[in-house]
């Protein structure tokens, strides 16, 4: 695959993850035992910090922003294994966050210089 649709499938991820959040938050999935706003600058304020250098497609934001998305992945796992009711939601986030990971691998490696001995 080419570098420019790595980093669609990167940002796909990202965004995706951005988008499910919100909307789990917000409507799916309200919290019940602490405010939105609160759970909403926890969950998908961390989200904000690497979006103007994944938008850009530059590679060290990409390279650092994978260890957030194994965090959102390690989230995703924990939540599914704890869900009581439906664990579509906590599915969802965790394969939004490994595509994520997954694509930012294949971009890093596709776009890295090779040097001539």
């Amino acid at each position: 695959m080419t570098p420019v649709r790595w980093h669609r499938l990167l940002l796909a991820g990202h965004l995706g993850l951005f988008a499910w959040l919100m909307a789990g938050t917000i409507w799916l999935q309200p919290p019940t035992q602490a405010p939105r706003s609160v759970v909403l600058l926890v969950l998908v304020g961390p989200l904000l910090l690497p979006l103007r250098g994944l938008l850009h497609g530059r590679r060290y934001t990409v390279a650092w922003s994978l260890f957030l998305a194994l965090a959102y992945f390690a989230h995703g796992i924990v939540e599914t294994w704890a869900a009581a009711g439906s664990r579509l939601h906590p599915v969802i986030e965790t394969a939004l966050a490994l595509l994520w990971f997954a694509a930012g691998i294949g971009y890093i490696r596709k776009t890295r210089v090779r040097r001539e001995p």
